[in-house]
């Protein structure tokens, strides 16, 4: 039973300066990190969910349950927050025809999405055992720069269709939209301190309160506002039976590699940041983001990853205490048994959320672009130039009803981006260089292919812009 005796770090308690995973601020202190770790993860958590018809306050909640279970799988040695993922969007409106418009209530196909995501979990769940047992190179091998970026962008232009739908119903909308955008980004890029880590809540708000002022004013639609007076201040969150049915099974379960990816980038910014390398938890990681997706979706919720808007805390803060992201967790849980929160969240107007909607979709897409440029991708190779064009045009060009179908498997246009990406990728890799694989003739520069194969190693957020170092795949 020793090494369940140090299964656990003991914390020490640090007064000033950085902090390390293995130990703690003062408890003052901690409760007050905590609030902040809810904070940051809070806008992205709440309006996942709620663009796919799922219940906000579940969300929170097993985000809550999410990032214990998380902490308990690695021992409290990786500092992470699991919050809804980004990813799942565009595979479960896919899936469950929903459309969100402002008092459109839940998604009457939960069920169905909560199989994929079951699913989804459990594939991710065999691929951390496969880690455990020989380690995570290969998962860089299957998925370099080239493809993750490529997967990346296709997933935000996929889903650029939904968000200017959103943004154009009417007029009014699209000024509403247009006004949300200039917040987020007024606050991303001018707000004071904190306030750049939360631009999508604090832009929401913003656009928001001017709409409730056009509203009754006269100039735009009131909110309507009977969904929150019916509902209860205290109540358990609405948890649903999963349904497992193949069609949506096979949109929402190739969401596992960028998931994947996600959880790789996190660990080496925590590993560049704390400077003690935590790549031995990788695959302990992998399988407490896919037990917390697993539990997610068989209650009813999106399925979870580690996120980048706290590792963004974690970055400005220099806190990196494991015990910070418990007491975030418990806060978490304890909003998800408030209803009347929730209601409130559903009463966002529809050029609102389509203006936020344009923000994170289109950051998404472009973060493709940025891990292509921080690895120094070489697009004179027909290999690269292959890959990314084809994987990107296909997740772009297929949108709305557009489908790979094989039997009873139907692959949307992220999935099949995504396997186009890698199967292509790994057919290409025998294209010989375009010049001497050696130094010699080229003055002592390394020639362009020789520099990719040991180009730093970047895996980029869907969430938030973050500074972090690069690492070497070689």
């Amino acid at each position: 039973m020793v090494w369940l005796k140090n299964y656990f770090p003991k914390y020490s308690v640090v007064k000033g300066g950085q902090i390390g995973p293995d130990e703690r601020p003062p408890w003052g202190e901690l409760i007050l990190l905590g609030l902040q770790h809810v904070l940051a993860m809070f806008g992205s958590t709440v309006f996942a969910p709620l663009v796919c018809g799922f219940d906000s306050n579940t969300a929170i909640f097993c985000s809550g349950i999410g990032t214990i279970l998380f902490f308990i799988i690695t021992g409290g040695r990786v500092p992470s927050y699991l919050g809804s993922s980004f990813a799942f969007i565009g595979t479960i409106t896919t899936a469950t025809g929903y459309k969100y418009a402002p008092g459109a209530g839940l998604n009457e196909n939960i069920p169905i999405a909560q199989g994929g995501i079951i699913v989804a979990g459990a594939v991710y769940a065999a691929i951390a055992i496969v880690v455990l047992l020989i380690g995570y190179k290969w998962v860089e091998f299957l998925m370099p720069p080239v493809v993750t970026g490529a997967v990346v962008m296709a997933i935000g232009l996929n889903l650029a269709g939904t968000a200017v739908g959103q943004a154009a119903a009417n007029s009014f909308d699209a000024w509403m939209a247009f006004t949300t955008v200039l917040a987020v980004a007024f606050f991303s890029v001018y707000g004071p301190g904190f306030t750049r880590r939360v631009p999508i809540l604090l832009g929401a708000i913003v656009g928001y309160v001017i709409n409730l002022i056009c509203g009754y004013a006269g100039a735009g639609p009131k909110i309507d506002y009977s969904g929150v007076g019916n509902a209860k201040w205290i109540g358990v969150p609405l948890f649903h039976t999963p349904k497992f049915e193949a069609h949506a099974i096979s949109l929402i379960t190739p969401v596992v590699i960028i998931l994947v990816a996600e959880n790789i980038g996190h660990i080496k910014a925590v590993t560049s940041m704390t400077g003690r390398n935590i790549d031995q938890y990788i695959g302990k990681a992998f399988m407490g983001d896919a037990l917390a997706t697993i539990l997610a979706g068989s209650l009813g919720s999106l399925g979870v990853t580690t996120y980048a808007e706290n590792i963004g805390v974690m970055a400005v803060t220099k806190i990196f205490s494991t015990l910070v992201f418990i007491t975030a967790a418990f806060v978490a849980v304890i909003i998800g048994f408030l209803p009347k929160f929730g209601a409130i969240i559903n009463t966002i107007p529809s050029g609102v959320f389509g203006g936020l909607s344009i923000v994170l979709f289109g950051l998404i897409a472009v973060s493709g672009g940025r891990i292509w440029i921080e690895n120094k991708i070489d697009f004179t190779n027909p290999r690269n130039l292959l890959t990314a064009g084809i994987a990107v045009l296909l997740g772009t060009g297929m949108t709305g009803d557009l489908k790979v179908t094989f039997g009873p498997i139907a692959f949307d246009g992220i999935g099949v981006s995504t396997i186009a990406a890698v199967i292509l990728y790994q057919i290409l890799r025998g294209y010989p260089n375009k010049q001497p694989a050696s130094n010699e003739g080229t003055g002592g520069r390394m020639t362009p292919e020789k520099c990719e194969e040991s180009a730093d190693y970047e895996l980029y957020d869907l969430h938030q812009d973050i500074p972090v170092k690069r690492f070497r795949l070689d």
